[in-house]
């Protein structure tokens, strides 16, 4: 019998901390309030996990799920939730198979949490419009010193 490599069995992925992600989700909040919008916000780890969460009050509770999900996709997949159509191109099979997928979002608001080029997390924004919910976001990444890219900016 073949002996398994130690590091086959145990990964160790980095994750964000409890405390960053506490940061993160008061500072798109702080922005939301600058705005004059009212947003839910969550950060997920990047295994997909909840980490941080807060609701504005008289935010879109339907909006709660969102943002979860925003964060949830963008961890997973590395990449800004509004650049899914992107991806998909005009690949009809593969719009109607993401588009059935349970938690996945495929408009702006969700963004990569990335500190040194390493994918910790992902944050999501839901509650006002989508250049405000991405707004949002990268008030989030910048209070945690975490990289804001050209594709993290709407465009």
């Amino acid at each position: 019998m073949a002996s398994v490599q130690r590091e086959s069995v145990v990964v160790t992925q980095a994750v964000i901390g409890c405390d960053a992600a506490a940061q993160a989700v008061s500072a798109a909040v702080a922005h939301a309030r600058e705005l004059g919008v009212r947003i839910n916000v969550a950060v997920a780890d990047s295994g997909g996990n909840l980490a941080a969460f807060l609701r504005m009050p008289g935010a879109f509770v339907q909006s709660i799920d969102i943002a979860i999900d925003k964060a949830y996709t963008a961890a997973g997949f590395g990449f800004p939730t509004g650049d899914w159509m992107k991806v998909v191109g005009h690949d009809e099979g593969m719009k109607l198979g993401f588009s059935a997928r349970p938690r996945l979002v495929v408009f702006g608001g969700g963004l990569p949490i990335r500190i040194d080029g390493v994918l910790i997390g992902g944050v999501g924004v839901s509650g006002a419009s989508e250049e405000q919910d991405e707004a949002c976001a990268r008030a989030a990444l910048a209070v945690i010193g975490a990289e804001v890219t050209q594709d993290n900016k709407q465009g």
